[in-house]
């Protein structure tokens, strides 16, 4: 099992960044509210990952603090709930909104994420929380660096880049390709970074 990763960063094309450690280059899928927390490319991470073996491939995916990481752990072991569909619920909402979701039995607030129908959000609600009793939304000591206050320099002639980055991590994230579009033409101002694009665009479809 691969539990933690610290490397460079490579790559960042949301919801994957490349890290690399010790030489190897490690693919690392995050959720969201994970990828807003890495550094910029070129600087040095601290990722708690969660490895998946299927039949067809061996996928990583990596958090900014262990309680994500235990949440998503979590999250696959309910009915209906893939790997993929944990990193949606966790790209559109905190550790600490989703429990919160839970303890007051939120189903209207699940169902705006993709892939989270009525059912699936009412089965949740009722399967997830015995198991987030002892979750506590806190960082745990030890995860990877919040960024700067001062957002990424926006590289001139990039706004096109931004938007299709955007697009791209929206529909890997399950939402389709007309709501996307919609909602980044909406939120979208001049000389936007990607993640703060698709953070806005997240935000406005909460």
């Amino acid at each position: 099992m691969i539990g933690r990763i610290r490397g460079v960063v490579i790559e960042k094309q949301a919801p994957e960044v490349l890290v690399e450690a010790a030489g190897v280059g490690y693919e690392i899928q995050v959720p969201m509210t994970s990828f807003y927390q890495l550094p910029d490319a070129g600087q040095e991470a601290i990722i708690y990952t969660h490895f998946v073996v299927r039949e067809d491939a061996q996928l990583l995916y990596g958090f900014a603090n262990k309680t994500e990481r235990a949440l998503f752990r979590e999250l696959i072991k309910a009915n209906g709930v893939g790997p993929k569909l944990a990193l949606t619920i966790m790209s559109g909402m905190s550790a600490e909104q989703f429990i919160q979701c839970v303890n007051y039995e939120d189903v209207t607030a699940l169902v705006k994420l993709p892939g989270v129908g009525k059912k699936t959000a009412e089965r949740l609600v009722v399967e997830m929380r015995d198991r987030l009793k002892n979750l506590q939304p806190v960082i745990a000591e030890g995860g990877a660096p919040m960024p700067a206050n001062n957002e990424s320099v926006v590289v001139l002639g990039a706004m096109d880049d931004a938007k299709q980055e955007a697009l791209s991590a929206l529909l890997a994230l399950g939402y389709k390709q007309a709501q996307a579009l919609q909602v980044i033409k909406s939120v979208y101002q001049d000389e936007m970074t990607s993640e703060q694009l698709i953070r806005e665009a997240l935000r406005a479809m909460a």
